[in-house]
């Protein structure tokens, strides 16, 4: 699982029906460095299965972990939102959200 934070939404009009009914979010990841969560990697376009708005700093998944999120099992998903994010602790100490 990784942290991100939400930067926009995607729509697509033409999409498999698979997707139908699915939010899709455009997330930054990020990693921990000098006590605070800074952008790290390119941008991810992720399913969102839990209400994530944009400015939240979620957790998510990749890969063939993400297809065991609830309601994405029959898509072609890479990437799923499954949790936003309250708080991040590291040695202690809590880390500023993005």
């Amino acid at each position: 699982m990784f942290l991100a934070k939400v930067i926009g939404n995607v729509v697509a009009t033409q999409k498999t029906p698979e997707f139908q009914g699915m939010k899709l979010l455009l997330i930054q990841p990020y990693s921990a460095k000098d006590h605070a969560l800074a952008p790290a990697g390119n941008t991810v376009v992720a399913v969102d299965t839990v209400g994530a708005g944009e400015g939240e700093c979620v957790l998510y998944t990749q890969g063939s972990a993400a297809r065991y999120a609830p309601n994405v099992k029959s898509a072609p998903v890479d990437a799923v939102i499954v949790g936003i994010v309250d708080s991040v602790e590291m040695g202690g100490s809590a880390l500023k959200k993005p």
